[in-house]
C-alpha cells in the first residue's frame, strides 16, 4: 500500500476544536465511535434491569475491540465488507493488473487520525491514499481549486471531503464529479439515492454503517420503526431512503418537537443526527431499542483514540473503500468500447428544396456533448467549441486501441465539371442512410473547407440540400481555427528564414553565437533544439564554452542560398497577385532582397503533415524534418535547423485534434485537414479516420472523402495516405452525375455562374453513353488497379430523366462496377441514399485485394511515369531541366523513396483542362518537382498548375452578407 502525503497551506498539527453547537458527552466518550466520515456513530442498546427498576441498563453490544487484531476483525460486519471489497479488488485487477484505485482526502488542518483510519483499511484492501491538507480556515475557492484538480486526475477514483459542514457549500458539492463522490454527498448522488438509482451513484458510507448496525441489532427489520432525530443534510436523507427500502418505517423528528419523548418511546431504534448539546434521556428509550448517535466531528483526543482503534470506527472507512473500488470498476468499464445509442434527428423534406442555408437553419442540432455521449465518447475526451462542435482528444486512440476497426469506405468521383459533382453530399447522404435508417454505426470524415473557394467560385462545402453538415455557417467559416493555425505556423517559418538570413549576413560568428546562446544570470547553455542541431552536425558537446571557432561557425551559420529557398508564405484566400512577390525592400532589411511568393494555406506542407500525422509526437517530428531550402554547400536546411519546430508544434497542438460535428439527421462527422487534391493530397486526416474506425465498432462504417476525380484524390489516398496510416479501404464509392457524363461524352463546356447549355437540361442518351464508356470506365479501372471494389453512386439532379438514370446504372456495371445506384439524398436526405447504403454494405462484405500502384523504392522518375501512364493514360512524361535537376538533388539527399503527390488540373485526366473523356496519346509535362520531406512525399507540378488560385470576375462574396440585427448569414449557398 502506497501512501502519498500532500500538504498545502497547513497549520500546526493539532486536533480541530469542536464546532459551535456540538459537544462530547460522557456517554459519547464511553461508547465506541464509528465513522470518521461524519464523526462518531455511537450505539446504545437499552434493556430492562434485573432489579425491576424503571431506568434501562445501557450496554454496548457492537464494536467491542479485540486486542489481537487492533479492531480490524472484531466485527462481523467489518469482516464481511472487507472480504467483499477484497474480492471486488481481485476481480478488478484481474481485468487490468496495472490498475490501482486511489482515494484522495481533502481536509482542513493536519489531523492525521482520519488518514490513519482510512490508511489501515486501504492497506487491507490494496488501495492508495492521498491526503491534501488545506489551512484550517481555508476558503471556498481554495477547496474548489483542489477539487477541480482531482476531478481531472485520472488516477483518482474517489474524493472524500473531510471538511466542516460550513465548507460543504452547494458550489463545493456540485464541483465534485459525482462519479468520484464516494461519500455520496453531492446533490446528484443524493438525488440518485432518492430515486433508487444506485447503478451510478454512491450510498454515503456512514449511512451504510448505520443500516448495518440496525440489521445486526435486529435480524428481522420488516415493519420496525426507526426514528431519525435532527439532521436535514445528506446523511439524514440517505438514511431515510435506505431504512424505508429495507422494509422499515422511517419517522423524522426535531429536537424541539413537543412529541419527541412519545416518538422515542414508541420507536424500535433511534438514530440521533447532529444532536449538538441535546441528548435522549435513557428513561425515554424503551427496552430492547437501539440508539445510534452520529456526531459530526472528532473533537478530543479521547474521541480520536476511540475512533482509530475501534472496530466500529473502521466500518465507515470500509464502506468508503468499497465505494472507491466500485468507482474504479465503473471508470474501467467506461474506458471500454461503448455501444452507440444514437438518437437520429427527423427530417421533413420540402418541395421545392429550399436553399442549403435555409435547410440548415431549420434543423436544431443536438448539443455536441449529447452526440458525443451517444457514440461512446467520454466527457474528458471532448473540448467544446460552443454548442455544436468540439475537438476530440487523441487519448481516445489509447483507450480503444484493442477495439477492432470498422469498415473503411472511400468516396471519390469521376472527373468533375467546374460545378462539382457532389461527393460531399453523397458522403453525408450515405452516412445518414447507414446510421439513421439502417441503424448501422457510421461516421463521415470530411475536410475543412478553405476560405479560397468559399469566397471564390465554389461557395460552401458542407454538403447540400438535405445531406449537410450543420450548422453549415460554422462548418464553412473558421470552424475551430485549424486553417488559421496552419497559416500562423507556416508564416512563422517564413519569417524565421528571412530573419536568419539577415542576421547571418550582418553579424560575425561570435556576435551570432552570443545572441543565439545568450548568457542568462551569468550562465550560458544550449536549448534542447540547439543540442539536437549540434548532434546532427556531429558535435557532441553541451558546454557552449567548449566549442572551437570552427564548430561555432558551423553551428551558427545555416548559410541558406536565397535562390534555393523552397518555403513560401501562405494565405487562405484566392489572391493571384501574391503568386510572385519581392521581399526585403525596406531600408531596414539592408539589401536582403529576394523573390518569393504565396501559396494558398491548404497547399502548405503543414496542412499535409496535419493530415498524415498519426500522433502529436509524429506531427512534431514531421514538422522538424520539413526542408525549407538548401545551403550554399548543397545541404538541406530544416525547420529544426531554424530552431522553430518546437514553436510550430505549440501552434498546432489543438489543430491536430479532429472536430466533431453532425449531419442534418444527427449522425456524427469528423471535420479535419483541408481540400485541394489538385495541389495537395486532398484527403481528410489519418487521425480522424482512425478515431472514427474505433468508434463505429467492427460492424460500423467510416466514410471518408477524397478530393476531385479518382485520378487525383483517390490515387493519392491509396498511394500516400494508406501508406502513412496502414489502413486499407473496403469499398470505393465513385460519384457521377448525368451532367458530367454528358460533358465527357462530347457536350459543350460548362462554366460556373453561366446558364447550362440545353444539352445538359434535355434528355441526351448518346452523350450519357459516351461519358460512361470513356471517363466513368477509366475511373473504375483506376480503382481496380488498387484491388478495391467500386460502387457507382449516381447523384441525381431534377433535370435527369429516368432513361438517363437507368442507362448510367446499366453501363456502370458493364464497365466493372460491383453495383450502380441512383441517389436522391439532396432532395430526401438519408432516405434517398438507402439503396446506396445497402450496396455499400454488401460490397464491403466481399473480400478485397488492396495493393499499391508502385513500390516506393522505384526511382522518382519511374514512379511519376507509372502514375502518368497507368492512371492518366499518358504515353510518357517530359521533365523540364529544372525538374531533372531537382530530382537529381533529391536522390543525392536520400529522398528518393518517398511516394509521389502529383499537382495536376482536376478538370481532365490529362494536364489539359479542356481535354474531356479519357484522353490518350499525350505526353505529361513535369514543370517542376518539389519535396515535402516532413509530410513525406515528392510533388511534381504538371503543366501550368498553380499553388495559389485566383478570384473570378464575379466571386461568391458578392452574395454573402450579414443581417446586423439577427446576425444571420446569407449567401453561403
Amino acid at each position: 500500500m502506497k501512501l502519498s502525503m500532500i500538504r498545502s497551506a497547513c497549520g500546526s498539527l493539532r486536533i480541530p476544536p469542536a464546532r459551535p453547537g456540538s459537544r462530547v458527552s460522557g456517554l459519547s466518550r464511553r461508547c465506541p465511535s464509528v465513522g470518521p466520515a461524519n464523526g462518531r456513530l455511537i450505539i446504545r442498546t437499552a434493556s430492562a434491569t434485573t432489579s425491576g427498576g424503571t431506568n434501562p441498563k445501557l450496554a454496548v453490544n457492537f464494536g467491542k475491540q479485540s486486542k489481537k487484531d487492533d479492531g480490524l476483525e472484531c466485527d462481523t460486519s467489518l469482516r464481511e465488507v472487507v472480504q467483499s471489497t477484497k474480492e471486488a479488488m481481485v476481480a478488478l485487477q484481474r481485468r487490468n493488473p496495472a490498475i490501482q484505485p486511489l482515494l484522495a482526502i481533502i481536509q482542513a488542518g493536519e489531523d492525521d487520525s482520519l488518514l490513519e483510519i482510512n490508511k489501515k483499511m486501504a492497506g487491507r484492501i490494496g488501495l492508495n491514499i492521498t491526503q491534501i491538507c488545506l489551512a484550517k480556515e481555508c476558503s471556498e475557492d481554495e477547496i474548489v481549486e483542489e477539487v477541480l484538480k482531482l476531478n481531472e486526475d485520472p488516477r483518482v477514483h474517489g474524493v472524500y471531503l473531510h471538511l466542516p459542514a460550513a465548507s460543504l457549500t452547494s458550489r463545493v458539492l456540485n464541483t465534485l464529479k459525482p462519479e468520484k463522490d464516494v461519500d455520496g454527498i453531492s446533490d446528484l448522488n443524493i438525488g440518485r439515492l432518492v430515486r433508487g438509482d444506485l447503478s451510478r451513484g454512491f450510498v454515503p458510507p456512514s449511512a451504510s454503517a448505520v443500516l448495518d448496525l440496525l440489521e445486526k441489532h435486529d435480524a428481522s427489520l420488516e415493519g420496525k420503526t426507526v426514528l431519525l432525530v435532527g439532521g436535514e443534510g445528506p446523511l439524514g436523507v440517505a438514511l431515510q431512503c435506505l431504512i424505508e427500502r429495507s422494509g422499515m418505517v422511517a419517522l423524522k423528528s426535531h429536537w424541539t418537537s413537543s412529541s419527541l419523548q412519545t416518538q422515542v418511546m414508541q420507536a424500535d431504534a433511534v438514530v440521533l443526527l447532529g444532536a449538538g448539546n441535546t441528548d435522549v434521556p435513557p428513561t425515554w428509550v424503551r427496552p430492547g431499542a437501539a440508539v445510534i448517535r452520529c456526531e459530526p466531528t472528532l473533537e478530543t483526543d479521547e474521541c480520536v483514540e476511540m475512533s482509530s482503534k475501534s472496530g466500529l470506527g473502521y466500518l465507515t472507512a470500509a464502506y468508503r473503500t468499497q465505494n472507491v473500488v466500485r468507482s474504479c470498476s465503473r471508470w474501467l468499464q467506461e474506458q471500454q468500447y461503448q455501444p452507440w445509442h444514437l438518437r437520429s434527428l427527423k427530417l421533413q423534406p420540402l418541395t421545392p428544396v429550399p436553399s442549403d442555408i435555409e435547410i440548415s437553419r431549420a434543423q436544431t442540432p443536438k448539443p455536441v456533448d449529447q452526440l458525443a455521449e451517444e457514440i461512446g465518447l467520454l466527457p474528458e475526451e471532448l473540448e467544446a467549441y460552443g454548442r455544436s462542435k468540439a475537438k476530440v482528444r487523441l487519448s481516445l486512440l489509447d483507450r480503444l486501441h484493442t477495439q477492432p476497426d470498422g469498415k473503411y469506405v472511400l468516396v471519390a468521383g469521376i472527373t468533375p465539371t467546374p460545378l462539382g459533382e457532389g461527393k460531399s453530399t453523397v458522403t453525408i447522404g450515405l452516412v445518414q442512410a447507414l446510421s439513421a435508417h439502417l441503424k448501422l454505426n457510421s461516421f463521415a470524415c470530411l475536410r475543412q473547407p478553405s476560405q479560397g473557394p468559399t469566397f471564390g467560385v465554389k461557395g460552401g462545402a458542407a454538403g447540400g440540400g438535405y445531406a449537410q453538415v450543420i450548422p453549415m455557417e460554422e462548418f464553412n467559416l473558421h470552424l475551430t481555427g485549424d486553417i488559421h493555425a496552419i497559416t500562423a505556423a507556416n508564416n512563422l517559418v517564413a519569417a524565421a528564414i528571412d530573419a536568419r538570413m539577415l542576421h547571418e549576413a550582418t553579424q560575425s560568428d561570435k556576435a551570432l553565437f552570443n545572441r543565439l546562446v545568450p548568457s542568462v544570470n551569468g550562465v550560458r547553455r544550449f536549448s534542447p533544439i540547439q543540442i539536437s542541431r549540434l548532434h546532427r552536425l556531429g558535435i557532441n558537446k553541451t558546454d557552449p564554452a567548449a566549442l572551437t571557432a570552427q564548430e561555432v561557425s558551423t553551428f551558427v551559420r545555416l548559410d541558406l542560398d536565397p535562390s534555393k529557398i523552397t518555403w513560401q508564405r501562405v494565405l487562405d484566400t484566392n489572391d493571384r497577385f501574391l503568386r510572385k512577390i519581392t521581399v526585403g525592400q525596406a531600408s531596414t532589411e539592408k539589401g536582403q532582397i529576394r523573390e518569393t511568393g504565396f501559396d494558398i494555406t491548404v497547399a502548405s506542407e503543414i496542412m499535409a503533415i496535419l493530415a498524415l500525422a498519426d500522433s502529436l509526437e509524429d506531427m512534431k517530428n514531421r514538422l522538424a524534418r520539413m526542408v525549407v531550402g538548401t545551403s550554399r554547400s548543397g545541404q538541406p536546411v530544416t525547420a529544426e535547423d531554424l530552431g522553430v519546430s518546437g514553436a510550430l508544434a505549440v501552434l498546432m497542438k489543438d489543430a491536430i485534434k479532429p472536430t466533431l460535428m453532425q449531419t442534418l439527421e444527427g449522425t456524427p462527422v469528423f471535420v479535419h485537414a483541408g481540400p485541394f487534391a489538385n495541389i495537395a493530397h486532398g484527403n481528410s486526416s489519418v487521425l480522424a479516420d482512425k478515431l472514427a474506425l474505433k468508434l463505429v465498432g467492427r460492424d460500423g462504417f467510416v466514410v471518408t472523402e477524397a478530393g476531385f476525380g479518382a485520378d487525383i484524390g483517390m490515387e493519392k489516398f491509396f498511394n500516400i495516405k494508406c501508406r502513412a496510416s496502414g489502413l486499407q479501404p473496403n469499398v470505393v464509392v465513385l460519384v457521377a452525375t448525368v451532367r458530367a457524363l454528358k460533358m465527357h461524352g462530347g457536350g459543350p463546356n460548362v462554366s460556373a455562374g453561366a446558364p447550362l447549355p440545353r444539352e445538359y437540361i434535355d434528355e441526351n442518351l448518346s452523350l450519357v453513353a459516351g461519358g460512361c464508356r470513356s471517363n466513368l470506365r477509366k475511373q473504375i479501372q483506376i480503382a481496380h488497379l488498387f484491388g478495391v471494389p467500386v460502387v457507382v453512386a449516381l447523384n441525381v439532379f431534377k433535370t435527369d430523366t429516368q432513361a438517363e438514370i437507368d442507362l448510367v446504372c446499366k453501363l456502370a456495371k458493364e464497365c466493372g462496377a460491383s453495383d450502380a445506384v441512383p441517389c436522391h439524398h439532396w432532395a430526401q436526405g438519408g432516405r434517398g441514399s438507402l439503396e446506396l447504403a445497402q450496396a455499400v454494405n454488401e460490397a464491403a462484405s466481399r473480400p478485397s485485394n488492396f495493393q499499391f500502384l508502385y513500390n516506393v523504392e522505384m526511382p522518382i522518375v519511374e514512379k511519376i511515369r507509372t502514375i502518368a501512364q497507368k492512371v492518366y493514360g499518358a504515353d510518357n512524361i517530359e521533365l523540364s531541366p529544372e525538374a531533372k535537376a531537382k530530382i537529381d538533388y533529391y536522390n543525392q539527399q536520400g529522398f528518393s523513396s518517398l511516394p509521389i503527390c502529383m499537382a495536376k488540373t482536376h478538370l481532365s485526366l490529362s494536364h489539359m483542362p479542356d481535354k474531356k473523356g479519357a484522353p490518350t496519346g499525350f505526353v505529361l509535362p513535369i514543370r517542376d518537382v518539389r519535396a515535402s520531406i516532413g509530410a513525406g512525399f515528392i510533388y511534381p507540378l504538371v503543366g501550368t498548375m498553380s499553388t495559389m488560385p485566383g478570384l473570378p470576375t464575379r466571386p461568391c462574396f458578392y452574395d454573402i452578407d450579414l443581417d446586423p440585427v439577427t446576425e444571420e448569414i446569407t449567401g453561403l449557398f
